[in-house]
């Protein structure tokens, strides 16, 4: 592993999540090794019935109503996590300086479900635009769920949304660590957020390229690797960090989860959708040689795997390029649990993967009833969960549409 200085080393103290199957840690992870779905039959206007992954968390429990109607859900479930995110790390916040937290929240796309509300709204008054909502700017600007964290918590420093598709959780992370190590903040609030579900353009876009799961049991509508799989379940959710280095983490004496040891981020530049399989194996590689690993020492790998017949077979394609020497590397999903929770996706689904650092345990994937042929590798973890013993490292797939690809690796944090 690469040598680094406590000041350059960057650890995760804390974390806040909002999943389909879980409203913090304990319970998603739970739910992952007992095999627990949160897709369920979902509808919604103009669309109607499909499936989708919802989330059940209290957002009230750091929001009142009015300012629940004012703000927007993407907001709400990044206040939510960030509320719980503090919490969980245990400093100190009214001797935080302000000026010096950084607020970085990954986004796939953000607006649609307030601009579609509003459309539907003004249609009672025969599309008269001077009934159109004065909270319509401030709710669809990029910055939103970001700008209002800062609101919700006092935050004084920087704070912007990462736009990087489904790859935005792993990207945010990527931003907290690059500007603490740059020195320009001292403590950080990263990860990623979804309403995607509220929108009926995303059910109808997917639904177009024929790329929206179908089954007749909402719980395994999501079937990554599957050799009758059949599409995505659009889901929500939220999974926001909290990220300093280590020397900081060291003083104060927090929990360590884990150390972002390294990460990569290129583009395929070669379609819109369609994923490129030899960009993904150099975006892993780069990881790899960011963090100074070899292949043989990643013990889990995330796969994106949104259960598309092309892309998971791309993917599979791509990580038998990078880990085919390696016999001890494990490959798991999360999306057959939740669906794709896309901007929270690579946030959520690293999260449900670190309790392995202290338990040994690689949550499956679920749903393979016949593994498509195309989809085979060594090592693939299927509908149980499987005792490996010491995990140190795991490693992080996130992919998006126009071909932008992050990947993440985090170790277990050794003194």
């Amino acid at each position: 592993m690469r040598p680094r200085e406590e000041s350059e080393r960057i650890v995760i103290t804390g974390l806040g999540l909002a999943a389909p199957n879980g409203s913090n840690l304990a319970e998603f992870r739970r739910a992952l090794l007992a095999g627990v779905s949160g897709v369920v039959p979902y509808e919604i206007r103009y669309f109607g019935k499909t499936f989708a992954g919802v989330c059940n968390c209290d957002v009230l429990k750091y929001q009142s109503r009015r300012e629940l109607r004012r703000g927007t859900r993407a907001g709400s479930l990044s206040i939510y996590c960030v509320g719980e995110a503090l919490a969980d790390c245990g400093v100190d916040w009214e001797r935080v300086p302000k000026d010096r937290v950084g607020v970085y929240i990954g986004v796939t796309e953000h607006g649609n479900v307030e601009t579609e509300n509003e459309i539907y709204e003004i249609k009672q008054y025969d599309y008269d635009c001077s009934y159109w909502s004065h909270h319509h700017n401030p709710r669809t600007v990029a910055n939103s769920p970001a700008g209002e964290v800062t609101l919700r918590y006092g935050i004084t420093g920087p704070h912007y949304c990462v736009g990087a598709a489904c790859a935005a959780g792993n990207a945010a992370l990527v931003q907290g660590v690059q500007q603490l190590r740059l020195g320009e903040v001292d403590f950080v609030f990263a990860g990623g957020v979804s309403e995607s579900i509220h929108t009926f353009g995303i059910f109808a876009a997917f639904n177009a390229q024929n790329a929206l799961a179908r089954n007749d049991d909402a719980t395994k509508a999501s079937r990554p690797f599957d050799k009758d799989r059949n599409g995505i379940v659009v889901a929500e959710g939220g999974c926001v960090y909290v990220l300093e280095r280590l020397s900081d983490a060291k003083k104060r004496g927090a929990k360590i989860y884990g150390e972002i040891v390294g990460y990569g981020m290129n583009s395929d530049a070669s379609d819109f959708v369609l994923p490129n399989a030899e960009r993904q194996a150099q975006c892993v590689r780069k990881a790899l040689d960011n963090a100074g690993l070899a292949p043989e020492e990643i013990d889990i790998v995330n796969a994106h795997a949104t259960a598309t017949v092309a892309g998971d077979s791309l993917e599979i394609q791509a990580l038998r390029d990078v880990f085919a020497d390696s016999k001890k590397t494990y490959i798991n999903n999360t999306k057959s649990f939740i669906g794709h929770a896309m901007g929270a996706a690579g946030a959520l689904e690293l999260a449900g993967n670190l309790p392995a650092f202290d338990d040994g345990v690689v949550h499956p994937t679920i749903n393979v009833d016949s593994l498509d042929p195309d989809c085979e590798i060594e090592n693939l973890v299927l509908n149980e969960p499987k005792q490996i013993g010491r995990v140190r490292t795991i490693l992080n797939n996130s992919f998006g549409m126009l071909g932008i690809n992050a990947v993440v690796i985090v170790s277990k944090y050794e003194s």
